[in-house]
């Protein structure tokens, strides 16, 4: 499985938010074939809440967890 890191840090939602999107949607087919993760670090906490719930509306499983940069969220085949 292929893996793309983006970071994020800085942004602030609806920033971080529409930048998920646009990662999202640009790789959708890999993500729905379960060949790509997209791994997003941010520093924004509103967007550790407003990410998953989006993502996850479209069907992708999403995971958030803390990492030494601030949070790191893992969105993948639902």
């Amino acid at each position: 499985m292929e893996i793309r890191e983006f970071d994020i840090c800085g942004q602030v939602c609806p920033s971080a938010l529409l930048t998920a999107l646009r990662e999202v949607n640009r790789h959708r087919q890999a993500l729905r074939e379960g060949r790509l993760m997209l791994v997003l670090y941010l520093d924004a906490r509103e967007a550790t809440h407003t990410i998953p719930e989006a993502v996850g509306n479209m069907g992708y499983a999403v995971s958030v967890e803390p990492c030494p940069r601030g949070y790191c969220l893992r969105i993948g085949r639902g």
